[in-house]
């Protein structure tokens, strides 16, 4: 007959391991749970960054069309800027850079990224309003140096609030 003692002394040992290895699964999981989801919105900031991007792009390649109108009005908050306006041909290009400047704002978790993005809506503003009384070829260079200056500075935030090495300024 069978130790009652060492029964129960087996039988607790089997508990505590049954525990400690569930115990040990649910961290893992939670664990694994944590690392997804930092992917998950990694992905989430890389794709509105990126979307952002594109839209500037588009927005300063349509300023630079010929024949297109621009109008400007003094920028309600910032004095000594002015705010762009387009006709119904350029205002989907505003609209989806102030959209998409929107989104990298409500999914970024970094001061320094929004501030970055300010700046650099703030140059493209500053790109179309001299394009309303300005040639397609007149824009004033040092306006373009300041634009790409600040879209480095934009990625560099990027990479930085999302984890990737800085790289190079060339």
């Amino acid at each position: 007959m069978a130790n009652p003692l060492a029964t129960a002394i087996t039988a607790l040992v089997t508990l505590l391991g049954v525990l400690l290895g569930g115990w040990l699964s649910i961290r893992n999981q939670e664990r694994l749970h944590r690392r997804d989801h930092a992917r998950e919105w990694r992905d989430i900031r890389l794709t509105a960054c990126g979307d952002f991007l594109t839209a500037l792009r588009e927005f300063i390649a349509f300023t630079l069309e010929p024949g297109i109108t621009i109008t400007t009005a003094p920028h309600p908050k910032l004095t000594g800027e002015l705010m762009p306006f387009f006709d119904e041909k350029g205002s989907p290009y505003k609209e989806k850079l102030e959209a998409t400047k929107t989104r990298v704002r409500l999914v970024s978790e970094s001061a320094d990224t929004v501030a970055k993005l300010n700046a650099l809506v703030r140059k493209a503003r500053g790109i179309a309003a001299a394009r309303a009384t300005h040639g397609v070829g007149e824009v004033p260079h040092e306006l373009f140096e300041a634009l790409w200056a600040a879209e480095r500075d934009f990625v560099a935030a990027v990479r930085a609030e999302v984890g990737l090495p800085a790289i190079p300024i060339s």
